[in-house]
C-alpha cells in the first residue's frame, strides 16, 4: 500500500523541517508548506536526493488569507494527502502591554485561526473515506499561564482542546487526531520573538523532539509530550479534569457562593 502523502506547514525550518525529513524517510510523498520558498525547496531537493519521495513545494504565509485559502484548497483536491501536521507558530516577544495589537493579531492568525481552518478543510475528505491524520503541534505553554506568555499561551490551549475535541469527534470516524506540547526547544521561534539569550532556558533538540513525538505517532497517542518524563501526571491532570465533569451539571450555585454567607 503506497504511504499516504503529508502536508506539512512551517516546514522551512525547525519542528516541521525535521518532521518532512524523517516522513520522508519512511516513505511518504511532501508538501512543504511555508513562507521562505527558498529554504524549502533546498530541504525538497535534499530530501528527493536522499530517499526519492516526490516533493511539492507550496509557499504560503498563513496569516494572509491567500495563503490559508490555497492550503485549504490543496487540502481539499489533493486525495493523496492523508497526514496534516499544523506545525506553523508564531510568538511575540515583551509583557503583554507593551506588544503591538499588529503583531498579536497575526499571532493570532496564525497560531488558531489557520490551524482551525486548515483541518477542517481536509476533515471531510477524511470521515469520507474512514481515515487520515491531523498532526497539531501545541506547546506545554498553554497549560502554563504562570510562564507570562498570556497571548502566545492561550493559541497553544486552544491547540490543545481543539486537538482533543477533534479526537472525541472524528475519531470514533475513523481520523487519528495528535496534539504534541513541546516545552523548550531549540528553533528560531526564540529568535524570532526577539528574545534575550541569556533568558532563555536549556532547549531540547529538534530531532530529539520530533522522534520523540513520532513514537506518540506510532502508539496513536492521543496527547504526546515529550519533555514530560512523568507521564502519571498527565494522567493524574486528566483524571481531576473529568472528574469535575458531573458537578457542571448542577442546576443552582455552589453553597460557597451563596450571598448570605458573604
Amino acid at each position: 500500500m503506497t504511504a499516504p502523502k503529508v502536508l506539512i506547514t512551517g516546514a522551512s525550518s525547525g519542528i516541521g523541517a525535521i518532521y518532512a525529513d524523517r516522513f520522508a524517510r519512511r516513505g511518504h510523498g511532501l508538501v512543504l508548506v511555508a513562507r521562505d520558498a527558498a529554504r524549502m525547496e533546498a530541504l525538497g531537493n535534499r530530501l528527493h536526493a536522499e530517499t526519492g519521495v516526490n516533493i511539492d513545494i507550496l509557499p504560503a504565509d498563513l496569516g494572509k488569507e491567500a495563503g490559508v485559502a490555497s492550503v485549504e484548497a490543496r487540502l481539499r483536491d489533493d486525495a493523496d494527502i492523508g497526514v496534516l501536521v499544523n506545525n506553523a507558530g508564531l510568538s511575540v516577544g515583551g509583557p503583554f502591554e507593551t506588544q503591538s495589537q499588529a503583531d498579536l493579531s497575526n499571532l493570532v492568525a496564525v497560531n488558531v485561526v489557520a490551524v482551525q481552518r486548515l483541518a477542517h478543510a481536509v476533515a471531510p475528505r477524511f470521515v469520507a473515506a474512514g481515515t487520515g491524520t491531523i498532526i497539531n503541534v501545541g506547546s506545554v505553554v498553554g497549560l502554563v499561564p504562570e510562564f507570562g506568555q498570556a497571548v502566545y499561551g492561550a493559541t497553544k490551549a486552544f491547540v490543545l482542546f481543539l486537538s482533543q475535541g477533534l479526537a472525541h469527534e472524528l475519531g470514533p470516524k475513523g481520523v487519528y487526531v495528535q496534539a504534541v506540547l513541546p516545552a523548550a526547544t531549540a528553533t528560531e521561534i526564540w529568535s524570532r520573538a526577539g528574545a534575550d539569550p541569556a533568558q532563555i532556558p536549556p532547549l531540547m533538540g529538534v530531532d530529539a523532539l520530533v522522534d520523540a513525538a513520532l513514537v506518540g505517532f506510532d502508539r496513536r497517542e492521543p496527547v504526546t509530550i515529550p519533555h514530560l518524563h512523568d507521564a502519571a501526571q498527565w494522567d493524574t491532570y486528566q483524571a481531576a479534569r473529568v472528574a469535575m465533569i458531573p458537578g457542571f451539571a448542577q442546576t443552582v450555585p455552589a453553597p460557597r457562593y451563596r450571598a448570605d454567607l458573604t
